[in-house]
Protein backbone atom coordinates (compact mmCIF):
# COMPACT_ATOMS: atom_id res chain seq x y z
CA UNK A 1 0.00 0.00 0.00
CA UNK A 2 1.38 3.41 -0.96
CA UNK A 3 2.38 5.62 1.96
CA UNK A 4 0.40 8.85 2.25
CA UNK A 5 2.86 11.70 2.62
CA UNK A 6 2.23 14.79 4.78
CA UNK A 7 2.05 16.85 1.58
CA UNK A 8 -0.78 14.69 0.27
CA UNK A 9 -2.63 14.96 3.56
CA UNK A 10 -2.29 18.72 3.40
CA UNK A 11 -3.60 18.80 -0.18
CA UNK A 12 -6.72 16.82 0.75
CA UNK A 13 -7.47 19.24 3.60
CA UNK A 14 -7.22 22.50 1.69
CA UNK A 15 -9.90 24.97 2.79
CA UNK A 16 -11.38 28.14 1.36
CA UNK A 17 -9.39 30.06 3.99
CA UNK A 18 -6.17 28.59 2.57
CA UNK A 19 -7.17 29.75 -0.91
CA UNK A 20 -7.93 33.24 0.42
CA UNK A 21 -4.56 33.42 2.17
CA UNK A 22 -2.67 32.33 -0.98
CA UNK A 23 -4.56 34.83 -3.18
CA UNK A 24 -4.24 37.66 -0.65
CA UNK A 25 -8.00 38.28 -0.39
CA UNK A 26 -10.76 37.68 2.14
CA UNK A 27 -12.53 34.34 2.49
CA UNK A 28 -15.79 36.11 1.52
CA UNK A 29 -14.23 37.23 -1.77
CA UNK A 30 -13.18 33.64 -2.52
CA UNK A 31 -16.70 32.44 -1.69
CA UNK A 32 -18.26 35.01 -4.03
CA UNK A 33 -15.95 34.08 -6.90
CA UNK A 34 -16.36 30.32 -6.51
CA UNK A 35 -20.15 30.61 -6.29
CA UNK A 36 -20.27 32.91 -9.36
CA UNK A 37 -22.03 35.71 -7.51
CA UNK A 38 -23.05 38.07 -10.30
CA UNK A 39 -23.70 40.98 -7.91
CA UNK A 40 -20.15 40.89 -6.47
CA UNK A 41 -17.96 43.75 -7.72
CA UNK A 42 -14.69 41.80 -8.02
CA UNK A 43 -12.03 42.62 -10.59
CA UNK A 44 -10.93 40.17 -13.26
CA UNK A 45 -7.37 40.32 -11.89
CA UNK A 46 -8.60 39.21 -8.44
CA UNK A 47 -10.68 36.42 -9.97
CA UNK A 48 -7.62 35.20 -11.85
CA UNK A 49 -5.51 35.20 -8.67
CA UNK A 50 -8.14 33.14 -6.89
CA UNK A 51 -8.34 30.71 -9.81
CA UNK A 52 -4.55 30.26 -9.73
CA UNK A 53 -4.60 29.68 -5.97
CA UNK A 54 -7.33 27.05 -6.36
CA UNK A 55 -5.26 25.28 -9.03
CA UNK A 56 -1.99 25.44 -7.07
CA UNK A 57 -3.49 24.18 -3.81
CA UNK A 58 -5.79 21.60 -5.38
CA UNK A 59 -8.83 23.00 -3.59
CA UNK A 60 -12.14 21.21 -4.04
CA UNK A 61 -15.36 22.78 -2.75
CA UNK A 62 -17.42 20.81 -0.24
CA UNK A 63 -20.31 19.54 -2.34
CA UNK A 64 -22.58 19.02 0.65
CA UNK A 65 -22.04 22.50 1.99
CA UNK A 66 -22.47 24.02 -1.45
CA UNK A 67 -25.73 22.13 -1.96
CA UNK A 68 -27.03 23.41 1.38
CA UNK A 69 -26.13 26.99 0.51
CA UNK A 70 -27.40 26.94 -3.05
CA UNK A 71 -30.33 24.56 -2.41
CA UNK A 72 -29.20 22.58 -5.44
CA UNK A 73 -26.55 19.91 -5.95
CA UNK A 74 -26.26 19.35 -9.73
CA UNK A 75 -27.06 15.68 -8.98
CA UNK A 76 -29.95 13.52 -10.10
CA UNK A 77 -30.57 10.15 -8.50
CA UNK A 78 -31.70 7.01 -10.31
CA UNK A 79 -33.24 4.08 -8.45
CA UNK A 80 -33.19 0.94 -10.56
CA UNK A 81 -32.91 -2.83 -10.71
CA UNK A 82 -31.13 -2.45 -14.07
CA UNK A 83 -27.67 -2.75 -12.51
CA UNK A 84 -28.39 -6.49 -12.29
CA UNK A 85 -30.06 -6.72 -15.73
CA UNK A 86 -27.69 -5.79 -18.59
CA UNK A 87 -30.53 -6.08 -21.14
CA UNK A 88 -31.86 -2.65 -20.17
CA UNK A 89 -28.61 -0.96 -19.14
CA UNK A 90 -28.96 1.53 -22.02
CA UNK A 91 -31.54 3.36 -19.92
CA UNK A 92 -28.70 4.36 -17.59
CA UNK A 93 -26.46 5.25 -20.53
CA UNK A 94 -29.11 7.48 -22.12
CA UNK A 95 -29.85 9.17 -18.81
CA UNK A 96 -26.17 9.65 -18.00
CA UNK A 97 -25.33 11.12 -21.43
CA UNK A 98 -28.23 13.57 -21.29
CA UNK A 99 -27.43 14.56 -17.71
CA UNK A 100 -23.85 15.33 -18.73
CA UNK A 101 -25.07 17.52 -21.59
CA UNK A 102 -27.05 19.46 -18.97
CA UNK A 103 -23.99 19.60 -16.66
CA UNK A 104 -25.66 17.30 -14.20
CA UNK A 105 -24.38 14.07 -12.69
CA UNK A 106 -26.16 10.82 -12.02
CA UNK A 107 -26.06 8.89 -8.75
CA UNK A 108 -27.18 5.27 -9.22
CA UNK A 109 -28.82 3.39 -6.34
CA UNK A 110 -29.63 -0.30 -6.94
CA UNK A 111 -32.95 -1.79 -5.92
CA UNK A 112 -34.93 -4.96 -6.33
CA UNK A 113 -38.33 -3.66 -7.37
CA UNK A 114 -39.76 -7.12 -7.94
CA UNK A 115 -38.69 -8.46 -4.53
CA UNK A 116 -41.10 -7.26 -1.84
CA UNK A 117 -40.76 -10.28 0.46
CA UNK A 118 -37.22 -11.63 -0.06
CA UNK A 119 -33.88 -10.73 1.52
CA UNK A 120 -33.76 -7.34 -0.23
CA UNK A 121 -37.10 -6.19 1.12
CA UNK A 122 -36.95 -2.49 1.92
CA UNK A 123 -34.00 -1.84 -0.42
CA UNK A 124 -36.03 0.58 -2.55
CA UNK A 125 -37.02 2.73 0.42
CA UNK A 126 -33.42 2.78 1.60
CA UNK A 127 -32.18 3.70 -1.89
CA UNK A 128 -34.55 6.67 -2.10
CA UNK A 129 -33.62 7.83 1.40
CA UNK A 130 -29.88 7.64 0.66
CA UNK A 131 -30.26 9.66 -2.54
CA UNK A 132 -32.34 12.30 -0.76
CA UNK A 133 -29.63 12.53 1.90
CA UNK A 134 -27.26 13.53 -0.91
CA UNK A 135 -29.67 16.39 -1.71
CA UNK A 136 -30.33 15.24 -5.29
CA UNK A 137 -32.41 17.73 -7.26
CA UNK A 138 -34.68 15.03 -8.63
CA UNK A 139 -35.18 11.27 -8.96
CA UNK A 140 -35.48 8.85 -11.86
CA UNK A 141 -37.09 5.50 -11.21
CA UNK A 142 -36.29 2.89 -13.90
CA UNK A 143 -37.44 -0.69 -14.47
CA UNK A 144 -36.18 -3.51 -16.67
CA UNK A 145 -39.60 -4.15 -18.16
CA UNK A 146 -42.76 -2.08 -18.66
CA UNK A 147 -45.11 -2.39 -15.69
CA UNK A 148 -46.87 -0.46 -12.95
CA UNK A 149 -44.92 0.15 -9.73
CA UNK A 150 -45.63 1.54 -6.28
CA UNK A 151 -42.99 4.19 -5.64
CA UNK A 152 -41.78 4.90 -2.07
CA UNK A 153 -43.62 7.87 -0.59
CA UNK A 154 -40.38 9.75 0.10
CA UNK A 155 -39.82 10.16 -3.65
CA UNK A 156 -42.51 12.85 -3.55
CA UNK A 157 -40.09 15.19 -1.74
CA UNK A 158 -38.38 16.04 -5.06
CA UNK A 159 -39.45 15.96 -8.73
CA UNK A 160 -39.59 12.31 -9.82
CA UNK A 161 -39.93 10.68 -13.25
CA UNK A 162 -40.46 6.97 -13.98
CA UNK A 163 -38.75 5.28 -16.95
CA UNK A 164 -39.97 2.08 -18.64
CA UNK A 165 -42.63 1.82 -15.96
CA UNK A 166 -45.51 3.90 -14.60
CA UNK A 167 -46.71 4.91 -11.16
CA UNK A 168 -49.54 2.61 -10.14
CA UNK A 169 -50.69 5.32 -7.72
CA UNK A 170 -50.78 8.04 -10.39
CA UNK A 171 -48.51 10.55 -8.63
CA UNK A 172 -45.54 10.81 -10.99
CA UNK A 173 -45.04 11.24 -14.75
CA UNK A 174 -43.55 8.40 -16.77
CA UNK A 175 -41.65 7.62 -19.96
CA UNK A 176 -42.71 4.33 -21.55
CA UNK A 177 -42.23 2.54 -24.89
CA UNK A 178 -44.96 2.81 -27.52
CA UNK A 179 -45.87 -0.88 -27.36
CA UNK A 180 -48.87 -0.48 -29.65
CA UNK A 181 -46.84 1.38 -32.26
CA UNK A 182 -44.16 -1.31 -32.12
CA UNK A 183 -46.71 -4.07 -32.65
CA UNK A 184 -48.11 -2.16 -35.60
CA UNK A 185 -44.66 -1.62 -37.15
CA UNK A 186 -43.80 -5.34 -36.88
CA UNK A 187 -47.08 -6.48 -38.44
CA UNK A 188 -46.89 -3.91 -41.24
CA UNK A 189 -43.45 -5.28 -42.12
CA UNK A 190 -44.86 -8.79 -42.45
CA UNK A 191 -47.77 -7.52 -44.52
CA UNK A 192 -45.37 -5.72 -46.88
CA UNK A 193 -43.55 -9.03 -47.36
CA UNK A 194 -46.85 -10.56 -48.53
CA UNK A 195 -47.85 -12.42 -45.38
CA UNK A 196 -51.57 -12.40 -44.65
CA UNK A 197 -51.78 -15.33 -42.23
CA UNK A 198 -49.67 -14.43 -39.22
CA UNK A 199 -49.23 -16.35 -35.99
CA UNK A 200 -48.45 -14.56 -32.73
CA UNK A 201 -46.41 -15.94 -29.84
CA UNK A 202 -47.70 -13.88 -26.93
CA UNK A 203 -46.15 -12.88 -23.61
CA UNK A 204 -48.03 -13.45 -20.38
CA UNK A 205 -51.49 -12.03 -21.14
CA UNK A 206 -52.48 -8.77 -19.48
CA UNK A 207 -49.06 -7.16 -19.02
CA UNK A 208 -48.61 -3.79 -20.80
CA UNK A 209 -46.22 -5.19 -23.42
CA UNK A 210 -48.62 -7.97 -24.38
CA UNK A 211 -51.68 -5.72 -24.46
CA UNK A 212 -50.03 -2.97 -26.47
CA UNK A 213 -48.18 -5.15 -28.97
CA UNK A 214 -51.27 -7.26 -29.68
CA UNK A 215 -53.41 -4.13 -30.14
CA UNK A 216 -50.88 -2.80 -32.63
CA UNK A 217 -50.88 -6.10 -34.50
CA UNK A 218 -54.67 -6.15 -34.73
CA UNK A 219 -54.74 -2.51 -35.90
CA UNK A 220 -52.29 -3.20 -38.71
CA UNK A 221 -54.23 -6.26 -39.84
CA UNK A 222 -57.53 -4.37 -39.70
CA UNK A 223 -56.07 -1.59 -41.85
CA UNK A 224 -55.27 -4.28 -44.43
CA UNK A 225 -58.79 -5.74 -44.22
CA UNK A 226 -57.67 -8.77 -42.19
CA UNK A 227 -58.34 -10.20 -38.73
CA UNK A 228 -56.07 -11.99 -36.30
CA UNK A 229 -57.12 -15.65 -35.98
CA UNK A 230 -57.30 -16.40 -32.24
CA UNK A 231 -56.15 -19.97 -32.97
CA UNK A 232 -52.88 -18.49 -34.14
CA UNK A 233 -52.21 -16.73 -30.82
CA UNK A 234 -50.40 -18.84 -28.20
CA UNK A 235 -48.54 -17.64 -25.10
CA UNK A 236 -44.85 -18.42 -24.82
CA UNK A 237 -44.57 -16.84 -21.34
CA UNK A 238 -41.54 -14.73 -22.39
CA UNK A 239 -39.05 -17.65 -22.38
CA UNK A 240 -37.14 -19.48 -25.11
CA UNK A 241 -38.66 -22.82 -24.04
CA UNK A 242 -42.10 -21.24 -24.06
CA UNK A 243 -41.47 -19.86 -27.55
CA UNK A 244 -40.49 -23.31 -28.76
CA UNK A 245 -43.65 -24.90 -27.32
CA UNK A 246 -45.89 -22.12 -28.65
CA UNK A 247 -44.41 -22.32 -32.16
CA UNK A 248 -44.74 -26.11 -32.14
CA UNK A 249 -48.40 -25.79 -31.10
CA UNK A 250 -49.19 -23.31 -33.87
CA UNK A 251 -47.33 -25.22 -36.60
CA UNK A 252 -48.73 -28.64 -35.59
CA UNK A 253 -52.26 -27.26 -35.30
CA UNK A 254 -52.38 -26.66 -39.05
CA UNK A 255 -50.98 -29.09 -41.62
CA UNK A 256 -49.04 -27.76 -44.58
CA UNK A 257 -51.47 -26.15 -46.98
CA UNK A 258 -54.23 -26.26 -44.36
CA UNK A 259 -54.06 -22.78 -42.94
CA UNK A 260 -50.56 -22.89 -41.53
CA UNK A 261 -49.24 -19.34 -40.98
CA UNK A 262 -46.44 -18.12 -43.20
CA UNK A 263 -45.08 -15.78 -40.53
CA UNK A 264 -44.68 -15.64 -36.75
CA UNK A 265 -44.65 -12.42 -34.75
CA UNK A 266 -42.90 -13.25 -31.46
CA UNK A 267 -43.52 -10.63 -28.80
CA UNK A 268 -39.96 -10.92 -27.52
CA UNK A 269 -36.66 -12.17 -28.92
CA UNK A 270 -36.21 -15.01 -26.42
CA UNK A 271 -39.41 -16.61 -27.66
CA UNK A 272 -38.27 -16.08 -31.26
CA UNK A 273 -35.11 -18.01 -30.45
CA UNK A 274 -37.21 -20.95 -29.27
CA UNK A 275 -39.49 -20.64 -32.29
CA UNK A 276 -36.46 -20.99 -34.60
CA UNK A 277 -35.81 -24.48 -33.19
CA UNK A 278 -39.43 -25.58 -33.59
CA UNK A 279 -39.50 -24.35 -37.19
CA UNK A 280 -36.22 -26.04 -38.16
CA UNK A 281 -37.17 -29.34 -36.46
CA UNK A 282 -40.11 -29.52 -38.86
CA UNK A 283 -37.90 -29.19 -41.89
CA UNK A 284 -39.01 -25.62 -42.58
CA UNK A 285 -36.74 -22.74 -43.50
CA UNK A 286 -36.56 -19.14 -42.28
CA UNK A 287 -37.65 -16.97 -44.02
CA UNK A 288 -38.40 -19.21 -47.02
CA UNK A 289 -41.26 -21.16 -45.42
CA UNK A 290 -41.86 -19.13 -42.25
CA UNK A 291 -40.85 -15.52 -41.65
CA UNK A 292 -40.08 -14.59 -38.05
CA UNK A 293 -40.03 -11.18 -36.42
CA UNK A 294 -39.19 -10.47 -32.79
CA UNK A 295 -39.43 -7.62 -30.29
CA UNK A 296 -36.91 -6.06 -27.83
CA UNK A 297 -33.69 -6.26 -29.87
CA UNK A 298 -31.75 -8.31 -27.36
CA UNK A 299 -28.56 -8.16 -29.39
CA UNK A 300 -27.00 -11.30 -27.93
CA UNK A 301 -29.98 -13.12 -29.43
CA UNK A 302 -31.16 -11.14 -32.44
CA UNK A 303 -27.78 -10.52 -34.05
CA UNK A 304 -26.47 -14.08 -33.54
CA UNK A 305 -29.40 -16.23 -34.61
CA UNK A 306 -29.11 -17.73 -38.08
CA UNK A 307 -30.66 -16.16 -40.00
CA UNK A 308 -30.27 -12.93 -38.01
CA UNK A 309 -33.54 -11.85 -36.46
CA UNK A 310 -35.53 -8.88 -37.73
CA UNK A 311 -36.94 -7.28 -34.60
CA UNK A 312 -38.48 -4.17 -33.08
CA UNK A 313 -36.17 -2.38 -30.65
CA UNK A 314 -37.15 -1.15 -27.22
CA UNK A 315 -35.85 2.45 -27.10
CA UNK A 316 -34.00 2.18 -23.77
CA UNK A 317 -31.41 4.86 -24.45
CA UNK A 318 -33.99 7.31 -25.79
CA UNK A 319 -36.22 6.71 -22.76
CA UNK A 320 -33.32 7.40 -20.40
CA UNK A 321 -32.51 10.65 -22.19
CA UNK A 322 -36.15 11.79 -22.25
CA UNK A 323 -36.46 10.95 -18.56
CA UNK A 324 -33.64 13.38 -17.76
CA UNK A 325 -35.07 16.07 -20.05
CA UNK A 326 -38.43 15.72 -18.33
CA UNK A 327 -36.82 15.82 -14.89
CA UNK A 328 -34.88 18.95 -15.87
CA UNK A 329 -38.13 20.63 -16.92
CA UNK A 330 -39.80 19.70 -13.63
CA UNK A 331 -36.90 20.93 -11.49
CA UNK A 332 -36.97 24.22 -13.43
CA UNK A 333 -40.71 24.60 -12.79
CA UNK A 334 -41.60 24.17 -16.46
CA UNK A 335 -44.63 22.27 -17.82
CA UNK A 336 -44.09 18.83 -19.33
CA UNK A 337 -45.64 17.34 -22.44
CA UNK A 338 -47.85 14.74 -20.73
CA UNK A 339 -48.08 12.62 -17.59
CA UNK A 340 -47.22 9.56 -19.73
CA UNK A 341 -44.91 10.09 -22.70
CA UNK A 342 -44.51 7.41 -25.37
CA UNK A 343 -41.21 6.71 -27.12
CA UNK A 344 -41.31 5.03 -30.53
CA UNK A 345 -39.99 1.50 -31.06
CA UNK A 346 -38.02 1.28 -34.35
CA UNK A 347 -37.85 -1.73 -36.65
CA UNK A 348 -34.39 -3.24 -37.15
CA UNK A 349 -34.13 -5.15 -40.42
CA UNK A 350 -32.02 -8.30 -40.49
CA UNK A 351 -32.63 -11.52 -42.41
CA UNK A 352 -35.58 -13.41 -40.94
CA UNK A 353 -38.33 -11.70 -43.00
Amino acid sequence: MAKITPAKKRRQGVTMTDVARRAGVSRTTVSFVLSNREDANISEETRQRIAEAVQELGYRPNAGARALAARRSDWYGIVTEIVTAPFAVDIIKGAQDQAWKDRRFLLVAPSDQADSTGPNRGLEDAAVEKLLEQRVEGLLYAATYHRGLHVPAAAGEVPTVLINCYDADGRFPSIVPDERGGGRVATERLLRAGHTRIGVIDLDPGIPASVGRLEGCREALAAAGLELDDELVVSGHATADGGYEAAATILDRFPAGGGRPTALFCLNDRMAMGAYDAIKERGLTIPGDIAVIGFDNQELIAAYLRPKLTTVALPFEDMGALGVKTLAALTAGQPIAADRQLVGCPLLERSSV
